[in-house]
Order: C-alpha cells, then structure tokens, then sequence
C-alpha cells in the first residue's frame, strides 16, 4: 500500500548541503547531491525518483536550496517529474532546523494537518517499495501526533552517525519510544551500544504533522521560527523559485534540528527503517557503491592499484589515477586537485576545505565544472593572457546578451549549431565554423537546435575573470555576480 492512499504526505527535501567531506568532488559550487555519481542520477535525482515510487507520481516536493544550485536543481526534477515543484531559496545555510522551520511556515499556510515527510537529498536508498513500506508504517504515528525518525539497524560501530536508543514498543503501531539520543560516539562507546542491542543509527529522515513540529519548533526553537516565518511573510517569485527576506532569515541560529528539537520533544518516536541506507557523507561512505578486489580496494574511474590493499580511489574519468604500495588511504583525483588522506580519518576532511579557504584557494568551493541555466562550462586550459574553455549550451538556452571590457573571445563550434549576436548582426554557426567577439562588442549565443550545442571557447585579453561580464539582458533575472 503506498503511504499516499490513507495520509496526505507532503516530501520535503533538503538540498543546502555543501558535503565537504567529499572534497574534491563536492563543493560549494555542485555538492554532492547534484552530481550524477550512481547509475547515471544525481542523489538528489535518486531521493526524487524514491519519493515518486513511495507516494506517487502526482506529488509536489517541497525542495529547499541555495539560490547557486537553483538551475541545476529545478533542471533535474523536471527530468524526473516534469515539473520544478515547489523550490524555496534559502539566502544562506543555516543547518537544518531553519530549514525545517521554513519547510513547516510553508506547509501551515496550505494545510495544517499535511504529514511532511523531511529527506535529505543526499542519502542512497534503492529498495524504494521497502522505503515506502516503512513511511506507510510510520504515517499513522505521526497522525496520532508524533514526530516519527527512522532509526537504522547498526553494521558497525561507526562513529559519524548519531544513534537512538529505543524503548518500549508503541501499542498498535510499528515504532518504539525513545529512551536517548546519543551523538557520534568513539568507537569503544559505539561497540558497548551495538553489543547491548536495542540502538539504531539516526537516519536523518523525519516524519511529522505540520502543526506538530511547529509547536514544538515555537517551544524549543522559538528565536528560529520567528525569524523564519518574518523571512517567509511575503515570499517573492523568481521565475519558478521562490526567495525569502535575507536579512530576517540570517537572524535564526544555526544548529540542526536534531539539536535544536528532536532531542528535546517528549513525543518523539523511531520507526524501524528496514530499507538499505547509506548516508553517502564520507569518501568510505561512497566507497560501498564502488567496485571492488580481493584486496578491500574500491575504485571508481580510470584507475591502476599495485601492492595496495584496503584503499578507496576516485579517478575522474578524464585522468588515470595509480597507487604503489600503499594501504589504508582514501586518494581522490579531479581536474584541478588531488586528496591523500587516510582512510581512518575520512570524517575529517573538511578540515582541508577549512584550510584552502584560508588560504583563499578557489578550488575550496568552485567546482571545475560550472552549471549555468543555459548549460555548463569547464576549464580546459589557464595561461597568462589567455583560457580556453569547454562550453556546452543545451537546447533552447540562451546566454545573456553581455560584453566584456577587458577580454576578446573566439568561439569554434565542435558540435550542433549556435545562432550568436555580435552587435547588431545575428548569424548562424555550424560544426567547424568559429566566430571572433571583439571586446567591447554587445553579444549573445544562443542554440536553437535539438541537441547540445558544444563550443570551445579562447578568451584573450589583460583580465579573464568571471566577473568582467556586463548583462545587458538576461532571460534567468541573475544577478551580476551570478
């Protein structure tokens, strides 16, 4: 039975999250959510997909996200759904109690009693009909006034999870109460949970009356949801997004739900959650949908391991990664930045981000690839003087109409046809025809065909930064620093 037939199930998918720990695959820029990593989907496109199967084709996400990510995500739900949902932008992160406040003042002003079922974007679950089995045995729980987490059964003592100590079964009902949270442990402390029995792994996923969690946000988290909901007082369109006031939502305090409710409700139960699960928040973590050997290697990508044993490897497969004689490491390879780190200590990899952000390295948060609503670009080449750049511009889209002072741009065509404005002359230009935009020069390129227009692009000139681009229209309403 899909939860959907006795109880209206709102999702809510949380889509803020920046996933260093998987640097330098995840940034800022396209976190980890976003990439398309696992059979051709993003993680972000598998939760989507999941929450269709469980509660039907016909449903309308609440999606929260950055307003960097706004494109990329509204892109890959129409291709799951054919339709953008409902995409909130938060102005900035502020961990996911805000997040939550902000998805419940939505929620109330449609509907009250609505169950929101909270996902976070970046979780791997591939039995879909067992995710739906457990929300299905959760719904009457949370109806009945509870909010409901999902606690999943311990593999091992892991020391990155939260875990939930149970109580005595629910009567009726497939929960159990809540006797304690306990919040990543050290491994001695996680083994004597796991021996003792009756603990789970917090699985992050919630599910809850709108009006419920509001009460217990307006008792535990009352300075938050103030300021969420004088955010969310006058929501402003954008397109098919929706932004909220910047200044009254950065007043709410960043802590996670978890902290700032969950573990203060007295009406809070877990559910069983009988579905694989992998949180995807560490390279090992990830490492589980690599391939494997015989010697407890994991590899994604072009890759040669010689005398290496128990070592995770990601190749981007543009590049050829090889490791010698080593064990026990995570080594991760991309365009722009390599990361050797030892496997034991994966959880700490931010602690990198932290410090190329010190030392303002952009690889910290600017990925190599860049979405943009009409498309994407890459880096192929930096020199002094001049770039070269890969640009791929998808049907229909259509750069704005800009010029650069300090740059001249040759654009070659590998593949489609680009109709591109220079001044006011408009002219096409097919596979290995190239074209020359002087500086100064109004132009636009746009791709009228059916199928991906590709260009290489060669910038010349004394500055080549992003930000020497004056929009003089744009179809997307960014702003000049996007």
């Amino acid at each position: 039975m899909a939860a959907s037939e006795n109880h209206r199930i709102v999702p809510v998918v949380l889509c803020g999250g920046g996933g260093e720990r998987l640097w330098p695959l995840s940034r800022t820029s396209l976190a980890k959510q976003l990439i398309r990593l696992h059979e051709n989907r993003s993680l972000f496109e598998a939760t989507i997909d999941r929450l269709a199967a469980s509660l039907g084709n016909d449903i309308v996400p609440i999606v929260l996200t950055g307003a960097g990510d706004r494109f990329v995500v509204a892109e890959q739900m129409r291709a799951r759904l054919g339709n953008p949902g409902k995409i909130i932008l938060e102005p900035m992160r502020r961990d996911t109690a805000a997040a939550v406040a902000l998805a419940v003042t939505i929620a109330m002003q449609d509907d009250p009693t609505a169950l929101l079922l909270v996902c976070p974007a970046d979780h791997l679950i591939e039995d879909a009909r067992a995710f739906g089995r457990v929300v299905a045995d959760a719904a009457p729980v949370a109806e009945a006034g509870r909010i409901v987490t999902f606690g999943v059964e311990p593999t091992e003592p892991a020391t990155g999870y939260g875990y939930i100590r149970a109580g005595a079964p629910i009567e009726g009902t497939a929960a159990l109460t809540v006797d304690r949270f306990v919040e990543k442990p050290d491994r001695e402390r996680a083994e004597a949970m796991i021996a003792s029995g009756g603990h789970f792994w917090n699985a992050g996923i919630f599910l809850f009356r709108a009006d419920v969690m509001h009460a217990a946000l307006r008792t535990h988290f009352a300075e938050g949801l103030a300021a969420v909901e004088e955010a969310a007082r006058e929501p402003i369109p954008d397109l098919e997004f929706w932004r909220i006031d910047e200044t009254a939502f950065g007043a709410a305090p960043k802590i996670s739900i978890d902290y700032a409710v969950i573990e203060k409700a007295d009406n809070v139960a877990v559910v069983p959650a009988r579905f694989d699960w992998n949180d995807v928040g560490s390279w090992v973590a990830l490492a589980t949908t690599f391939r494997g050997d015989s010697a407890g290697n994991a590899m994604r990508g072009p890759s040669v391991l010689v005398e290496t044993s128990d070592t995770v490897v990601y190749s981007d497969p543009r590049m050829v990664t090889a490791t010698f004689g080593v064990e026990g490491l995570v080594v991760a390879a991309t365009p722009d930045a390599v990361l050797v780190a030892p496997k034991a200590r994966a959880q700490e990899i931010r602690k990198v981000v932290a410090e190329l952000r010190q030392a303002k390295r952009k690889e910290a948060d600017l990925h190599p690839e860049v979405f943009r609503p009409w498309g994407s670009y890459h880096g192929l080449v930096e020199g002094d003087r001049y770039q070269v750049k890969k640009i791929r511009v998808k049907p229909g889209g259509r750069l704005s109409l800009q010029r650069h002072n300090h740059r001249a741009e040759h654009w070659i065509v590998v593949r489609g046809t680009a109709e591109v404005t220079i001044g006011e002359e408009i002219k096409m230009v097919t596979e290995n025809e190239s074209v020359y935009i002087p500086i100064g020069a109004n132009h636009r390129l746009e791709n009228p065909g059916k199928i991906d227009l590709e260009l290489i692009e060669v910038q010349t000139g004394s500055y080549l930064g992003e930000d020497d681009i004056i929009r003089i229209s744009d179809d997307y309403n960014r702003t000049p620093a996007e």
